[in-house]
């Protein structure tokens, strides 16, 4: 019922408006993000690469309603991508297709037109740019986008999410692909029709996902299984299921302050571990979706009011 409720609120457009005003709203969000601009994220990726951990950069934002700010947001990661070299950071970036202008008439060119872009800026770099998954009404479409970039680009990557049913389909024809694809289970209100309801049946799914990645025709022939959750016992079970596998053959992707513990057990068992660092302005749906992940952090919410 927590986990509805959040997600409920995270599309709920006069919430969205109204609660980033407070002073508890904005400390309460730092436990999941350095601040609003990239400036802020700079030193914690450069912190965090010395601890072991590469780095994926996002701003937040999505469902962007002009052409004007689809380009800022297309000029602003290339300017990232030149940041990370300049600083010789072990990071790369990931952007959802509506940041791009997918919504916009026409926006599906628009949007590829920027990811061939951002690809290109990404293989002079030597670098990965990462195509993030959206609300289940953008999976099709999504897909296709990465299909088309993959095509022309080999450092492209893929977010695909445990919890829709369809995922098992969607990897094993993407494979022929060598696709770079994380898992990751999936943040969205989804009717049971489509998603998985049980936290339990996601879990599972996670796994035989994982499992499927890692055989002779996924990982064996080229691709490369990045696997975004944070639960130790699928950290734990993955491992064992990879045991064909060197280590630095697979990875854990993590979101930051989250569970650092566990991000610093993974790098010193020598796994390959990557920690995805948000900021910008327009962080409250993302905020509310990070909550409904592990409604735990509802109670961290709560004292912050109170220490504001």
């Amino acid at each position: 019922m927590m986990r509805s409720a959040l997600l409920w609120a995270s599309e709920n457009q006069t919430l969205r408006e109204s609660f980033p005003k407070y002073g508890f709203a904005k400390a309460a969000v730092r436990k999941f993000m350095p601040g609003e601009r990239v400036e802020d994220a700079l030193p914690e990726a450069k912190r965090l690469n010395d601890m072991g951990a590469g780095v994926i950069f996002t701003r937040l934002g999505e469902n962007v309603l002009d052409k004007a700010a689809a380009q800022e947001v297309a000029d602003h990661y290339s300017q990232v991508f030149a940041t990370i070299a300049s600083q010789k950071l072990r990071g790369e970036i990931s952007v959802k297709p509506t940041q791009l202008g997918l919504d916009l008439p026409g926006g599906l060119d628009l949007c590829n037109a920027h990811i061939d872009r951002l690809c290109s800026e990404a293989q002079k770099a030597n670098n990965v740019l990462w195509i993030d998954i959206e609300g289940s009404k953008y999976t099709d479409v999504t897909v296709d986008i990465y299909r088309r970039a993959k095509a022309k680009f080999p450092n492209v990557g893929l977010a695909l999410q445990a919890y829709l049913h369809r995922t098992m389909a969607d990897l094993e024809s993407l494979l022929p692909l060598k696709p770079i694809i994380r898992l990751v289970k999936g943040a969205y209100l989804e009717p049971a029709s489509i998603a998985f309801p049980k936290k339990s049946d996601v879990d599972e799914n996670f796994y035989k996902l994982a499992v499927r990645l890692m055989k002779d025709d996924g990982v064996g022939a080229g691709a490369r299984a990045v696997f975004g959750t944070h639960d130790s016992v699928l950290h734990e079970r993955i491992a064992k299921s990879a045991t064909h596998l060197q280590k630095s053959q697979y990875e854990f992707h993590m979101l930051y302050g989250i569970r650092n513990e566990e991000q610093k057990r993974l790098i010193e068992t020598g796994h390959t571990v990557f920690v995805l660092v948000s900021y910008g302005e327009f962080w409250f749906p993302w905020y509310m979706r990070r909550l409904a992940e592990r409604p735990a952090n509802v109670w961290f919410v709560v004292k912050t009011m109170f220490q504001a």
